[in-house]
């Protein structure tokens, strides 16, 4: 089953957190994660709301958790501590 890495973020300093992004998308890249929103309109219902709202799509859940502790990663997510304020989950799909 395929899954979803969904993360909620506010920005505390853009210019780390464009470092972060940078670096991050070619690692989720190359553990086959693709992104389907990053950063666009949403609706807060229920909640802490944050600003930035990105999900992307991985073949399984084991994969997208194997992207969050790869070196490649990790390297991204130290320019990230310090510069936002986020929640990240995997979320496993029902198809």
């Amino acid at each position: 089953m395929g899954a979803l890495w969904i993360a909620h973020v506010t920005v505390t300093d853009t210019e780390a957190y464009g470092k972060y992004a940078e670096l991050a998308g070619p690692a989720i890249a190359k553990h086959g994660g693709e992104f389907i929103a990053r950063g666009g309109r949403f609706v807060q219902l229920e909640g802490k709301e944050r600003p930035r709202n990105v999900v992307a799509r991985f073949p399984d859940v084991d994969t997208a958790v194997a992207c969050y502790h790869s070196p490649e990663y990790q390297e991204a997510l130290s320019h990230a501590r310090g510069a936002s304020e986020r929640e990240l989950m995997v979320v496993e799909t029902s198809e």
